[in-house]
C-alpha cells in the first residue's frame, strides 16, 4: 500500500513541474520580448513578468523540499539555507499577491471609458508599473527580514510548541515586541491588496457587462453559438481572483493555525504548501491559454518547416 507521503510526493511533483514549466515558458517569451521584439513590448508584459517570475519562484522553493522530504530524502540545508528558502517563499508569495492587484489596476484603468472621470490615468498609468514593482520588491523584502533572524535549521524529527515547522526548517515563535507589528503589518497589506484586486475586478465585470448589453442592440438578430468576447474576458477575471482569493486565504489560515498549535502535524503543512503553490499552478495555464503571441510563435516555426521541406 503507498503511504500518503509518497503521494503527497507524487502530487507535488506534478504541481511544480507543470506551473514551473507554464511560468518559465511565459517568462521566457517576455524577456524574449523585451531583449529581441522591444518594438512588440506591451506595458502590462512587465507586470506580467515579474508574475510569471514570483510563482516559478515560489513553486521551486516550496516544491522541491516537499518532494524531498516525502520521498524520505534527507536534505541538509543548514541554518543558513534554511534562512534563504523560507525567505524567498514568503517574499514571492507576497510579490504574487501585490504583482496581481497591479495587474486589475492596470486592466481596470485599459478598460475604462474614455468619458470616465479616471480616463485621464489610461495614458499616465504605464509610468508607474516600473517604480510599483520595484516597490513591492523592496517593501515585501523589508517586511520578512524578520524570517531570517527568527530561522534555523530542524534537526529534531518531532517539534512542539508555538512556531514554523517542516521537515528541514523551524521558525520560533516572535516576542512580544515583534509579533504585533509583524502580524499587523502583514494583515494589513494582505487585506489592502486583496480588497484592492476584488473591486478592481468587480469594475472590470461591471464595464464588460454594460459593453456585452449595449453591443446586443447593435448585433445581428443572428446570434452566435460561441461566447462573445466580453463573456470570456468576465470569466478569465473571476475565475482568476476567486482562485486567488481562495488559494491564498486558505493557505494563510492552515499557516497561522499551525503556527499557534502546540503539536506540529507535517499533513498540515504539506496540505499547507500544496495550496499555496495551486495559484501559481493555475495562473499560468490562463496566461498561456490567453496569450496569444505563443499561438502566433509555433504557427511561425510550422510555416517555416513546411517552406523549407
Amino acid at each position: 500500500m503507498i503511504s500518503s507521503d509518497i503521494i503527497f510526493g507524487i502530487i507535488f511533483i506534478f504541481q511544480t513541474g507543470f506551473g514551473f514549466m507554464g511560468n518559465s515558458l511565459l517568462f521566457t517569451l517576455y524577456m524574449y520580448t523585451f531583449l529581441i521584439l522591444p518594438h512588440k513590448k506591451k506595458p502590462l508584459d512587465m507586470i506580467l513578468a515579474h508574475l510569471t517570475l514570483a510563482n516559478a519562484l515560489t513553486l521551486i522553493f516550496r516544491g522541491i523540499p516537499i518532494i524531498m522530504s516525502s520521498f524520505g530524502i534527507r536534505l541538509e540545508m543548514g541554518s543558513a539555507g534554511c534562512k534563504i528558502v523560507l525567505y524567498i517563499q514568503r517574499v514571492t508569495r507576497s510579490i504574487s499577491l501585490c504583482t496581481t492587484a497591479l495587474q486589475s489596476t492596470f486592466q481596470a484603468v485599459t478598460i475604462t471609458p474614455s468619458n470616465h472621470k479616471w480616463a485621464w490615468l489610461k495614458h499616465r498609468i504605464s509610468i508607474f508599473i516600473q517604480p510599483s514593482l520595484l516597490f513591492f520588491w523592496m517593501i515585501n523584502m523589508a517586511i520578512y527580514f524578520v524570517v531570517i533572524l527568527q530561522t534555523e535549521a530542524n534537526r529534531n524529527a518531532t517539534v512542539d510548541g508555538l512556531g514554523y515547522y517542516s521537515p528541514y526548517c523551524k521558525n520560533s515563535a516572535y516576542n512580544r515586541n515583534i509579533a504585533p507589528v509583524f502580524l499587523s503589518t502583514v494583515f494589513i497589506r494582505d487585506f489592502f491588496f486583496l480588497s484592492l484586486m476584488t473591486c478592481n475586478s468587480i469594475y472590470m465585470v461591471n464595464i464588460l457587462y454594460r459593453h456585452h448589453k449595449t453591443a446586443q442592440n447593435v448585433r445581428n438578430t443572428i446570434q452566435s453559438s460561441s461566447p462573445s468576447p466580453e463573456n470570456k474576458a468576465t470569466h478569465v477575471i473571476l475565475i482568476l481572483v476567486s482562485c486567488f482569493v481562495f488559494f491564498y486565504w486558505t493557505n494563510t489560515f492552515l499557516t497561522v493555525y499551525a503556527f499557534y498549535t502546540s503539536k506540529k502535524k507535517q499533513e498540515l503543512e504539506k496540505f499547507s504548501n500544496f495550496f499555496s503553490s495551486c495559484y501559481p499552478t493555475i495562473c499560468s495555464f490562463f496566461l498561456v491559454k490567453n496569450e496569444n503571441r505563443i499561438s502566433r510563435i509555433n504557427f511561425r516555426k510550422a510555416r517555416i518547416r513546411i517552406s523549407s521541406s
